[in-house]
């Protein structure tokens, strides 16, 4: 999987876990990170689930002869945040024929719950 040029390496996320079902990463709240009042911006926390929901979706197909890509997705932002780093859980609701949902918690390094979302993703056939 090519990380570099991509969004996950502009907004400094790192994946620390990935196995069948459910995919770990962090994501700094920096300068990169933040909206213009000083708080993590709630798209840089929908990039950072999409991300977890993408990678975890891919893990779970045949990549012979199958992709994924976001279908939808939503997020309730819980609490601010202002430094530090978050991290996303994510894992699998529902692994369908077609489609897969996700369900992601964003939480801080005390475990305070930042963001949470779901994630819905489409399998597609590769032609």
């Amino acid at each position: 999987m090519n990380l570099k040029n991509t969004l996950i390496e502009a907004l400094g996320m790192e994946i620390i876990s990935l196995e069948k079902g459910k995919v770990v990463a962090t994501m700094p709240v920096d300068e990169r990170t933040r909206q213009p009042f000083g708080l993590l911006h709630g798209g840089a926390s929908v990039a950072l689930a999409e991300t977890v929901a993408s990678i975890g979706a891919y893990e779970l197909v045949d990549k012979e002869k199958e992709s994924v890509a976001g279908l939808e997705i939503n997020a309730n932002h819980i609490r601010g945040k202002r430094d530090g780093m978050v991290t996303a859980i994510a894992t699998v609701l529902h692994q369908g024929r077609t489609t897969m949902v996700w369900d992601i918690k964003i939480v801080d390094e005390e475990e305070k719950l930042i963001c949470v979302s779901r994630c819905t993703m489409a399998v597609l056939k590769i032609k």
